[in-house]
């Protein structure tokens, strides 16, 4: 988000932010991340790990000095290099414990229903949302949407395959109701070998869909999905910051 836009106007703690680049700490009222947090707790979770580089000691001291927290516990790991969202995960491998755990984007909002379904989960699962849902009842315009992976779920209710990045082929003979993935996961602790043997896209990151797929494919690993047709909001870019915190305008938020 430290891409400038003169189209769009912020207010001077929000232009800060987004300078910054931690789009969880982009200011509506209250960071962003609160009001992802307080979504966590309605769904039953307790324990929350941020992952963070180690320059962002705002989001640390923010989260163990002075957030108001009242349900949940903010722990840190540290990702020594923005290597990619699986890099990121493997971060996280101390805090797991070999206990399975919900990965999310800190940039999204996800709605209570989808993270309750996967904790309720006795095994890995996905929440996937309908493409045309998302166009419809999310602040995401098409073209982004567009570009979002891909899924193939079985007619037994399990992920067959994801495809990140898909080209217009793939698009075109996707049905429009075909499922996305929003990077929301219940893991178990055999992610992160799939992680750790997944190799560098062409991106020159180590990818969270390309490890999930290592698991189908090498490991033999089920991931259960979750199909929604609800919003999940994105606040990927500066323009994305007005539609976001109309959303969020009454929500009542308790971290």
């Amino acid at each position: 988000m430290r891409r400038s836009d003169e189209t769009v106007r912020l207010d001077p703690a929000q232009s800060a932010a987004a300078d910054s680049g931690v789009k969880a700490m982009i200011p509506i009222g209250r960071p962003f991340l609160d009001y992802s947090l307080s979504a966590l707790a309605d769904a039953g979770y307790r324990d929350v790990c941020l992952v963070i580089g180690p320059e962002h000691r705002a989001v640390r001291d923010y989260y163990a000095e002075t957030s108001p927290s009242q349900r949940t516990r903010v722990s840190f790991a540290i990702q020594a290099q923005p290597l990619g969202t699986a890099d990121a995960v493997v971060a996280a491998e101390g805090f797991a414990a070999g206990e399975d755990f919900l990965v999310i984007n800190s940039d999204n909002y996800y709605p209570v229903n989808a993270l309750s379904a996967l904790a309720a989960l006795s095994e890995q699962g996905t929440a996937l949302f309908e493409r045309e849902g998302l166009f419809r009842k999310s602040n995401i315009p098409a073209d982004r949407i567009r570009s979002f992976a891909v899924c193939v779920v079985g007619a037994d209710g399990y992920l067959q395959s994801i495809l990140e990045k898909p080209d217009e082929e793939t698009l075109r003979t996707a049905a429009s109701t075909s499922l996305v993935s929003m990077n929301c996961w219940r893991f178990s602790a055999s992610i992160f070998r799939a992680c750790r043997a997944t190799p560098l896209s062409a991106r020159g990151e180590f990818e969270l869909p390309q490890a999930v797929q290592y698991a189908i494919t090498r490991s033999n690993e089920r991931f259960r999905v979750v199909p929604f047709n609800e919003a999940v909001l994105d606040l990927s870019r500066r323009a994305d910051i007005e539609s976001v915190a109309e959303r969020l305008r009454n929500t009542d938020i308790r971290p």
